[in-house]
C-alpha cells in the first residue's frame, strides 16, 4: 500500500472517530452518511493520487463530488435533470442551513431528528474529513489536522448542557494519533530497516517507525489517559475552572444556572429541562405572597425567536428610576414595597432580577436600566452572582374596571405590535374564534385567551416539549399536540394578543418562591418562568398568566373579566401562587402534573429531608470513591499474587512465583536487580534472609535456574512451599514503615504501569506492521527488492 493511501484511510478514521462527539447533539443516521460519504470521497482522491493526478487538481475533484452527494441524498428534487446541482440547490441547501443554526439555537440537545439538522451534521463532518484529508495528504502536515478535529467541538460545547461526556474525548485522540502514525510510518519507510526494542516484533520487516516515532506514541497514549482521567478525578470543579467562563468562584452544590442577554429564552429551557435545582436567590420584605422577579422582556419576535429588541445605551442609577412606561395616574399614592435580595453564586446573569414596575435599587456603579423596559443590566459585563442590594417598587394593582375601560390607541414602541407575515392563518381563525365573545373590548379579550389556555382548551404542562417558541412550533402546540411548559404559553398568549390589537411581549424571570421563616423567601433555579406582558393605555405594561395549574395555580387578581361571564372561568384572584397544600380551584380541569416540577403553589417541592439526602450520600459516595481509586494498587498486588499461588505446578507457575518474588522484594525497598542469573539473586537473598531460609532460597533459584536452562528437568516441578517461606521471611524482617507502605501503596505496581504503556505501544506497533504483512502475503510479487 502506498504511503498516500494509508494517509488517507487513517484521516479517514480520525473523521469518524472524531465525529463521535456530535452524537450527545443530533440524533439519526448522521454518522453512518457522514463515514459512508467521507470513505466515498477518501476513495476518489486515492484513485486519482493512483492514477498520477496532479496534486492541486484532487481536492478539486473531491469537492465536487461532494457537492454532488450531498444534493442526491438530501437535495434531489431541487437538481437540474436529477443529477445536476442548480442555482435551487444552492438556495434550498442556504435555507436548509438557516433552520439548521436556528434549532441549534433554540432548542436543548439531544436535536430532534429532522432533515435539515442531518443536513447540516453531515455537511460539518464531511468537509472537515475533506479539510483533514487535503492537509494531511496534499499538503503532507497530518499534525495540524488536529486543529481541524476541533471543529466538530464547537456545536456540542454550545448546545450540550454540563459539557460532553469526558469518554467522548477519547475517539478523536485515538483518530489523531493514528493519523500521525500513518504519516510516521510513510516518512521513515525508506530509512532502512524497522529499529525496535519490542522483541516480539519481527526484525525483518520494512522499517514501520523509529525511535521516535515510538516515543511518540507514548506521548499520545499519556495525553489520551489524561483525557480521559482528568474529567472522572476532578467531577467537582467549579465550571469556571475549565469551562463556562461565567461560572465564576462559587461554592454550593450543583453547577447553577446562567442568563444571556443572546438567547434567555434558550437558556430558562435549559434550566428548567437540565439543571439542578439550586438555590438563585433569596429575598425579604415587598408584597404579602411574595413577588415575581423580571429578569428582562423579549419584545421582539421575527417569526422565529423571542429576543430583546435593539436598546439604546442604558442610563446611569443615581436615583429613583423612570416612571412606568404607559403609567399616568399619581404614582406618589402608589404603595411602594422594599426588598433585600441575595443573590447566590450558582446565578450568573448580567439581568438583575426585580419586581416590576422597579423605582429604586442600590446597585449604582457598573450597573445600567433601560427607561423603556425598567431592567437593570451590567454596563461592563460583569454577573450578578454573589451580590446582595435593596429596592423598592410600585405594587401597582389595576382594577379590571380600569382596565375594562382602557383605550389603546397605538404601540408604545415599533417592536411589540408587530405580527410576522409566516403567521399561518389557522392560528389568527382561533384567536378571533376565542375573543369573539368580547365584543371588541381588548382587555376581555385577554381575558379569554388566558382563560382558554388555563382552563378550556385542553392544555397539558409538561417540560417534554423541546420545540421552542418559533411560529411551526406555536401553531403545533396551538391547535394540535397543546403540550409545553411557559415558553409556550407565554408566547402563545403574546402573539394571539398582537393579532387582536393589544401590544404584547413576554417576561422571563423567576415565581415568587418558597416563603420561608422570619419572612424569607427562597427561589430555586426551577422557579425560573415565563409570562406575557401586555399594555394598557393609561396603565402600562400588565402581567398575565396563562400558564395552566400544574406550573402556576392563580392568575393576578385583575386578569378577571369586569363583565363577570361565568363562560369564562378563571382561577381565584392573587397575585402569588397559592399556599401549599391548598385546594384547587372548583371550575378547573387540572392538567396532569409532571412529578419533575413544581407543586400547586408555583414553588418547587422542597423536603427538609435528613442528612443522607442532603448531601451526606454525595459526601459517603466521595469518599468511598476516593478510597477505591487509592485502594487500587493494593487490589492489584493481592489479586496477582492469589493468582501466582494458585497456579497447577509448572514453567510458567515457577516464573510467577520468581515474580512474586521480585515484588515482594521491591515493595519492602530492596535493590533486586533485573539482570543477575538466579543464582546470582539467590546468593543475594540468601545474604538478606535468616538462615532457617537460607535452604529455601537456595532451592528456589536453583529451580528457576534448571526449568530455564537445564534439559530433562521435571516440568511439573512445585515451587510454592520455596516461595512461600522466603516470602514470609523477606516480610517478617522487614521495618514497619516499609510494611505500610508495601501495603497501602506498593512500589512494584509502578512496574506494572510503566509495563502496560509499552505493551500498549506495542499493541501500535503491530497496528503499524498489520497492513504490511497482509500486503506481502497478498501481493508478494510488488515486495520491493534491493541488491
Amino acid at each position: 500500500m502506498t504511503g498516500h493511501a494509508r494517509i488517507s484511510i487513517a484521516a479517514w478514521g480520525a473523521t469518524v472517530l472524531g465525529s463521535l462527539v456530535l452524537t450527545p447533539v443530533f440524533s439519526g443516521p448522521f454518522l453512518f452518511i457522514s463515514a459512508f460519504l467521507c470513505a466515498l470521497i477518501t476513495g476518489i482522491g486515492v484513485l486519482l493520487q493512483n492514477l498520477r493526478t496532479p496534486r492541486v487538481i484532487v481536492p478539486i475533484v473531491q469537492l465536487v463530488a461532494l457537492v454532488e452527494l450531498l444534493s442526491l441524498f438530501f437535495l434531489h428534487g431541487t437538481m437540474k435533470f436529477g443529477v445536476l446541482p442548480w442555482r435551487a440547490t444552492a438556495v434550498e441547501f442556504n435555507s436548509r442551513m438557516v433552520d439548521a443554526m436556528d434549532s441549534i439555537n433554540r432548542f436543548s440537545a439531544p436535536l430532534p431528528q429532522d432533515s435539515h439538522l442531518t443536513l447540516f451534521a453531515v455537511t460539518v463532518i464531511a468537509v472537515t474529513g475533506l479539510l483533514i484529508h487535503v492537509v494531511a495528504v496534499q499538503l503532507r502536515q497530518a499534525a495540524w489536522s488536529g486543529l481541524l478535529l476541533l471543529i466538530m467541538y464547537t456545536v456540542p460545547a454550545a448546545t450540550v448542557h454540563g459539557g460532553l461526556p469526558w469518554l467522548l474525548f477519547i475517539p478523536p485522540a485515538v483518530g489523531y494519533i493514528l493519523l500521525l502514525s500513518a504519516e510516521g510510518r510513510s516518512r521513515l519507510s525508506r530509512w532502512g530497516r524497522r529499529i525496535s526494542g519490542v522483541s516480539h516484533l519481527d526484525a525483518a520487516e520494512p522499517v514501520e517507525a523509529s525511535a521516535l516515532g515510538q516515543a511518540g506514541r507514548r506521548i499520545g497514549l499519556t495525553v489520551v489517559a489524561i483525557a480521559a482521567l482528568l474529567p472522572a478525578l476532578l467531577p467537582s470543579l467549579p465550571e469556571g475552572v475549565i469551562g463556562n467562563g461565567l461560572a465564576g468562584g462559587g461554592t454550593g452544590p450543583g453547577i447553577g444556572a446562567s442568563i444571556s442577554s443572546t438567547d434567555p429564552m434558550l437558556d430558562m429551557g435549559k434550566n428548567l429541562k437540565q439543571g439542578e435545582n439550586v438555590v438563585a436567590l433569596t429575598y425579604k420584605g415587598g408584597p404579602s405572597g411574595g413577588s415575581y422577579l423580571r429578569l428582562t422582556a423579549l419584545d421582539l419576535f421575527d417569526g422565529n425567536t423571542w429576543r430583546i429588541a435593539p436598546r439604546p445605551e442604558g442610563q446611569k442609577i443615581t436615583g429613583d428610576l423612570n416612571p412606568p412606561p404607559g403609567y399616568t395616574g399619581d404614582l406618589s399614592a402608589v404603595q411602594q414595597d422594599s426588598m433585600q435580595v441575595d443573590v447566590s453564586r450558582s446565578f450568573r446573569s448580567q439581568f438583575v432580577p426585580v419586581p416590576y414596575p422597579l423605582h429604586s435599587i442600590s446597585l449604582k456603579k457598573d450597573w445600567r436600566y433601560d427607561p423603556n423596559s425598567l431592567d437593570v443590566v451590567s454596563a461592563n459585563g460583569s454577573i450578578i452572582a454573589g451580590k446582595k442590594y435593596d429596592l423598592t417598587s410600585y405594587d401597582l394593582q389595576p382594577t379590571p374596571d380600569q382596565l375594562h375601560e382602557s383605550v389603546t390607541t397605538a404601540a408604545p414602541d415599533a417592536y411589540t405590535m408587530t405580527v410576522p407575515k409566516s403567521t399561518p392563518m389557522d392560528i389568527k381563525q382561533k384567536t378571533n374564534e376565542i375573543t369573539a365573545p368580547a365584543a371588541g373590548n381588548k382587555f376581555e379579550m385577554a381575558v379569554l385567551i388566558q382563560n382558554w389556555f388555563r382552563s378550556i382548551g385542553g392544555f397539558t404542562y409538561s417540560t417534554a416539549n423541546a420545540k421552542g417558541s418559533g411560529m411551526s412550533a406555536l401553531e403545533d402546540f396551538l391547535l394540535k399536540n397543546k403540550e409545553g411548559y411557559c415558553e409556550q404559553f407565554s408566547t402563545g398568549m403574546a402573539l394571539m394578543a398582537r393579532l387582536v390589537g393589544i401590544p404584547s411581549r413576554v417576561g422571563i424571570g423567576f415565581l415568587p418562591g418558597q416563603a420561608g421563616k422570619d419572612g424569607v423567601y427562597t427561589v430555586r433555579m426551577h422557579d425560573m418562568h415565563a409570562w406575557p406582558e401586555l399594555y394598557f393605555q393609561g396603565i402600562g405594561w400588565v402581567r398575565f398568566e396563562p400558564t395552566p395549574s400544574a406550573r402556576v395555580a392563580s392568575t393576578p387578581n385583575w386578569t378577571v373579566a369586569a363583565t363577570g361571564d361565568p363562560t369564562s372561568p378563571t382561577t381565584a384572584p392573587t397575585n402569588a401562587p397559592a399556599t401549599p397544600g391548598s385546594t384547587n380551584t372548583p371550575g378547573i380541569d387540572k392538567p396532569r402534573h409532571d412529578p419533575n416540577l413544581p407543586d400547586q403553589s408555583g414553588a418547587p417541592v422542597v423536603g427538609s429531608g435528613n442528612w443522607f439526602t442532603n448531601g451526606g450520600g454525595q459526601v459517603l459516595a466521595g469518599v468511598f470513591g476516593a478510597l477505591l481509586v487509592l485502594s487500587i494498587p493494593w487490589l492489584m498486588r493481592m489479586l496477582t499474587r492469589r493468582r501466582r499461588f494458585l497456579r497447577p505446578p509448572g514453567r510458567t507457575a515457577a516464573e510467577g512465583l520468581w515474580s512474586e518474588v521480585r515484588d515482594t522484594s521491591r515493595d519492602l525497598g530492596l535493590d533486586w536487580s533485573e539482570v543477575s542469573t538466579p543464582r546470582q539473586t539467590g546468593q543475594w537473598l540468601v545474604s538478606k534472609l535468616p538462615a532457617d531460609t537460607h535452604t529455601a532460597a537456595r532451592r528456589l533459584a536453583r529451580g528457576i535456574e534448571a526449568l530455564r536452562y537445564a534439559e530433562g528437568t521435571n516440568p511439573e516441578l512445585d515451587l510454592r512451599p520455596e516461595a512461600a517461606a522466603v516470602r514470609k521471611a523477606l516480610w517478617a524482617q522487614a521495618p514497619a514503615r516499609r510494611k505500610w507502605r508495601a501495603r497501602l501503596l506498593p512500589p512494584s505496581w509502578r512496574w506494572y504501569v510503566r509495563r502496560g504503556t509499552t505493551e500498549a505501544s506495542d499493541l501500535l506497533d503491530d497496528f503499524d506492521l498489520l497492513l504490511a504483512r497482509l500486503r506481502t502475503r497478498l501481493l508478494p510479487n510488488r515486495r520491493p527488492h534491493t541488491n
